[in-house]
């Protein structure tokens, strides 16, 4: 980050505030907060307060604004998203154009202002996806793989992080059962279902360290551990019943980050997994001891070796 200037799409949300944070103990040059929202904007200047940092009003949708924002930027992490399922279910344009429409404008500013490094956060929910907001996020996750090869003779390379649910992140179920709580009884939509669970400052570290091991075109997934929903709401709330609501729309019982099939290009490394991509020029950025997976390998959160217990979770959400 040394003398780089760093811009963050999204980012006065959960993660690009941390991540802001974290990168302002450096020496970075320069960081760009874009965003929509000029509230959230103002907020985080009274709150951070640091003369590197600088706020850009925008809209990923708008490609001359981004165009202008990314002159001079080095690096970009892009954040933004609509994200909410139910949401992206009921205004399904909306979630294209931001998703979808967004990605394709980040990468083609990205490449004719010249920026060296771009990472695009994702989801579990890309993995198969069941819901707009996972095929959206599929959708980006193939454009920001596949625009390696559409740069041509220019420097920008572009890679992606995918990982599962956040703990204690805007719209997480954490908040949801804090506040629940109250009423006496936590709503589980299926005592069976699980998800992969990671931390903020977790998160946050994956990316970084994405930024350092890329070459482009990888899809970097983290080995982060699985838990059990009824579990969450025996760490949050002991004292309540729960009782079976049913699964969602568009929610799974368990969630996914790397398919069988996308697992016959993908290396293992102690912390993390590489799915790398299919492209004949492409060549590992110092990560060829990785080790290839055994046929009909599949990462998801109910076959994952590694559980959190009901005390873990209790430790975890005390720090939120």
């Amino acid at each position: 980050m040394r003398n780089k200037i760093v811009l963050v799409t999204g980012g006065t949300g959960s993660f690009g505030k941390k991540f802001i944070r974290k990168v302002l103990e450096t020496e970075v040059k320069k960081v760009i907060v874009f965003s929509r929202d000029e509230l959230k904007q103002y907020e985080m200047a009274q709150e951070f307060k640091d003369e590197r940092l600088r706020f850009f009003i925008g809209d990923v949708r708008d490609k001359d604004r981004l165009y202008r924002a990314f002159d001079g930027v080095d690096i970009v992490i892009h954040a933004a998203a609509m994200k909410h399922v139910e949401a992206c279910e009921y205004n399904p344009f909306e979630a294209v154009k931001t998703n979808i429409n967004g990605a394709q404008n980040i990468i083609e500013a990205a490449i004719d202002r010249g920026v060296e490094k771009v990472i695009a956060l994702s989801t579990d929910k890309a993995c198969s996806p069941i819901n707009l907001y996972g095929a959206t996020k599929l959708a980006s996750d193939k454009l920001f793989v596949a625009a390696n090869s559409y740069v041509g003779d220019k420097k920008t390379r572009f890679s992606v992080v995918r990982y599962g649910n956040v703990v204690g992140s805007r719209g997480s179920v954490v908040p949801f059962f804090q506040k629940i709580k109250e009423t006496g009884v936590i709503p589980i939509t299926d005592q069976r279902m699980t998800r992969f669970w990671i931390t903020l400052d977790q998160g946050v570290q994956f990316v970084l360290d994405g930024l350092e091991r890329m070459s482009g075109g990888e899809i970097f997934v983290p080995k982060i551990p699985s838990m059990k929903v009824i579990d969450l709401a025996k760490a949050i709330a002991p004292e309540c019943k729960t009782e079976v609501v049913g699964i969602r729309a568009g929610e799974k019982l368990h969630e996914a980050m790397i398919t069988e099939d996308d697992a016959r290009r993908t290396v293992k490394f102690k912390d993390y997994y590489v799915i790398q991509p299919e492209f004949s020029w492409w060549k590992s950025n110092g990560d060829n001891e990785g080790n290839v997976l055994h046929d009909g390998f599949k990462y998801t959160s109910d076959l994952n070796e590694d559980w959190l217990t009901v005390e873990q979770l209790k430790e975890l959400v005390e720090k939120v």
